[in-house]
């Protein structure tokens, strides 16, 4: 592989004088900078970005870190679409690193695009606690923003929708439709946004004064095929319920093919709804209704702060989003509706 040396030899120049060229930092005349790019061309010389990266203020890169347990998601494909063209349409490049299975995975991912000297970060986490991110945030010169989880310390490097209250919502809109025996199929419970959601279901039921039934609660793993295992686990229960949440869409989607399949009709004898508002939703049979997670707000909010900030821009406050009901044919009236 070629060396600087070697292209300031061909070149005629001072290795001072290819840096320049490379950096675009300093005057170089019309004749060197074409001698130098011709020998850079005829070498076939590649920048050492790491050495390029500490000699200058900006790298123009962004850094997202998210676990690959999040890859095959919805909002995965959301957060790297919205990500990808916003970084583009500012002439920045999007750099990914995978948080893989621990906090200290995503702590290593972390540091590896600060080591890359990117500009900024994102975070998607899984494992990391809020007082690990808020640490790590307050360590840093980088700005290192988060999305969906709320920092104690530092409120303006989160973006967030309350979990707990959009769980909540879903559970009440039933109760006033005259459901009271509700079944809930949680995500994975090593994960604060399954935590969450289950708790915003508990508080819903107490709020009305229903009492909590543990065997109407199955833990389910965020895939279609734990929503069809959860709906099993209930029958052979011999558990009752005329709603069901389920804690995504692709868990909700699973329970209505085993709903279907146990001829057990959805809405009249089940309403099932979900979370996230995939794009298959509509196309279920009967479509699924299901609480909308502002994702490409809060995607583009995170980027637009982040973008700011590196502007020197400074925000004071968390912003909350709040998710909406997209009611469709999987909801009815329960057996304790009175209009």
């Amino acid at each position: 592989m070629a060396t600087i040396l070697e292209v300031a030899k061909k070149a005629g120049v001072s290795k001072a004088t290819v840096s320049r060229v490379l950096s675009g930092n300093g005057y170089v005349s019309q004749e060197k900078r074409e001698h130098v790019l011709q020998a850079i061309a005829e070498t076939g010389y590649r920048p050492n970005l790491l050495a390029r990266n500490l000699a200058i203020k900006s790298t123009q890169t962004i850094g997202l870190v998210v676990t690959n347990t999040l890859y095959s998601g919805n909002i995965f494909s959301e957060l790297m679409l919205h990500s990808a063209r916003m970084m583009e349409e500012q002439g920045r490049q999007l750099i990914l690193a995978d948080g893989k299975h621990t906090a200290e995975d995503e702590r290593a991912a972390i540091q590896f695009l600060l080591d890359l000297r990117c500009d900024g970060i994102i975070i998607y986490p899984r494992f990391l606690s809020i007082a690990e991110m808020d640490e790590i945030i307050s360590l840093h010169k980088q700005p290192i923003l988060v999305i969906n989880r709320r920092l104690r310390r530092n409120d303006s490097y989160c973006i967030f929708s309350d979990q707990k209250l959009t769980s909540a919502a879903a559970v009440k809109h039933l109760i006033k439709l005259g459901h009271r025996d509700i079944a809930f199929i949680t995500g994975s419970l090593d994960s604060p946004t399954g935590m969450e959601r289950l708790s915003g279901y508990k508080s819903a039921l107490a709020e009305q004064n229903i009492e909590i039934n543990n065997a109407h609660i199955v833990e389910g793993k965020w895939t279609a095929q734990s929503g069809v295992d959860a709906v099993d686990i209930l029958l052979k229960r011999g558990q009752t319920f005329s709603a069901l949440v389920a804690s995504n869409d692709e868990m909700a989607v699973g329970a209505l093919k085993r709903l279907a399949e146990c001829h057990i009709s959805v809405p009249s004898a089940v309403s099932v709804i979900g979370f996230d508002d995939i794009p298959l939703a509509p196309y279920t049979i009967p479509s699924l209704s299901s609480m909308k997670m502002p994702v490409t707000e809060m995607i583009k909010e995170t980027i637009n702060r982040l973008l700011s900030m590196l502007d020197g821009g400074e925000f004071e406050q968390q912003k909350v989003f709040t998710a909406s009901l997209i009611a469709r044919d999987s909801i009815t009236t329960g057996p304790y509706f009175h209009p």
